[in-house]
């Protein structure tokens, strides 16, 4: 527990990490890397480059700070970024070696106005919330071992099948090299896949959504190929994956973790929206509700581009022809004219909140949605509008969490 004179000069520094907190965290991840280049093996490269993670972490510090007399206020995202960290497989040991950079990245930043009092509160408080994480982390560890099929670490997965689904995505069956049982997942989770890329000093790890129902004795991810400019980090798996993994090569694969899962024992209507490769765990948890509540009203919308990058769509139509509960609805920023005959296409370009105040039958539902940001504030937003409540809305980021 901390001290009462601990909480109150944390909570002092709460205006500074507003001000400041991308500096410190910036700072913060420059002392890790120059200090423990091996955990480059860890981190994703672009989400550093393009100051995501920064941002993200500084977030989380600030939210630290702000609610650090009420620390269970932020358990939930606690337990969300503990499946991440097992996912990459963070441990325990690497909790320390955070905290010394984290406070000396606090100190470089602010200078004189980091006293050794503040100092001596900052490193207190890191000790318990690193604690928490520890805590949590040890569970999932020990729940994803456990568990039937489980293992802990990176296991190697055979690709027994690669598929094109548009012409930016393709599916990758992945099978144990092993032929042993796999772990069973619920719909929304994601795996983290580990690869050495030739030519790269480093490993790679990136964590990509199932996008097939649980129960299959395959792992299925759908991988959207990302172009960037040259050396730029942020496609450098996905273009690995599209132009050099082959079926019969082997990749290594983490245990499904995430918090991101569609509840099956609410039988009231759910709503699933997704916006070009947010569609992924759209699709598995379709899959799932289909399957085991065949009942239970979902409309599924999906927003791409246009039908040529329209991925994993002839699935999602045959689902709909078998279950008259499943409602599917297109929306084309670019549509083609084939795209206009299609059966499912009813809007172009954005989705906004007539039109989905329109083809929703109600918003006393559970509303699903995930894609990349800007389409996820406009859902959340348009959500908010219609007066939605904040326990009906569940969304999911690609990569480290942002704000709506």
């Amino acid at each position: 527990m901390l001290s009462n004179q601990t909480i109150q000069i944390i909570k002092s520094t709460v205006p500074v990490l507003e001000v400041h907190g991308t500096d410190i965290t910036t700072r913060f991840y420059q002392l890790l890397f120059t200090n423990h280049p091996e955990l480059l093996n860890i981190f994703n490269h672009a989400n550093q480059k393009q100051g995501r993670q920064q941002a993200a972490l500084a977030n989380a510090v600030y939210a630290a700070a702000l609610h650090i007399d009420k620390l269970e206020t932020i358990l939930p995202v606690v337990k969300q970024i503990a499946h991440k960290h097992r996912s990459l497989g963070i441990k325990a040991e690497h909790y320390p070696i955070v905290g010394e950079n984290l406070l000396a990245a606090i100190k470089d930043v602010l200078g004189s106005a980091a006293t050794e009092e503040i100092l001596q509160a900052w490193a207190e408080a890191y000790g318990v919330i690193a604690d928490a994480f520890i805590s949590v982390e040890a569970e999932l560890y020990e729940q994803a071992e456990r568990q039937s099929g489980g293992w802990t670490g990176f296991r190697s997965f055979r690709v027994e099948r690669k598929v094109s689904e548009s012409d930016v995505i393709t599916s990758f069956y992945l099978v144990p090299q092993d032929g042993q049982a796999i772990a069973a997942f619920e719909p929304g989770q994601y795996i983290s896949v580990k690869v050495e890329i030739p030519g790269e000093t480093n490993t790679h790890i990136r964590q990509y959504s199932l996008s097939d129902a649980p129960g299959k004795p395959y792992y299925r991810i759908s991988v959207k190929r990302e172009e960037g400019i040259k050396n730029n980090p942020d496609g450098q798996v996905s273009l690995y994956l599209h132009n050099q993994v082959e079926q019969g090569d082997v990749l290594w694969l983490s245990a499904p973790a995430g918090e991101f899962t569609v509840n099956l024992s609410d039988k009231r209507p759910v709503v699933l929206i997704s916006g070009g490769v947010g569609l992924t765990p759209m699709v598995s948890m379709l899959h799932t509700l289909a399957e085991m509540n065949p009942d239970r009203q979902v409309t599924f919308i999906h927003a791409a581009q246009n039908g040529h990058v329209h991925a994993l769509r002839e699935q999602v139509e045959e689902l709909a022809l078998l279950h008259s509960q499943v409602s599917i609805y297109w929306c084309y920023e670019k549509p083609t004219e084939q795209d206009r005959a299609l059966k499912a296409f009813h809007k172009e370009g954005y989705i906004d909140l007539p039109w989905l105040q329109q083809v929703v039958p109600t918003k006393e539902a559970s509303f699903y949605f995930c894609g990349p940001i800007p389409f996820m504030k406009a859902v959340n937003s348009a959500l908010q509008k219609w007066e939605v409540p904040e326990a009906d809305i569940h969304f999911e980021f690609f990569g480290p969490s942002s704000s709506l």
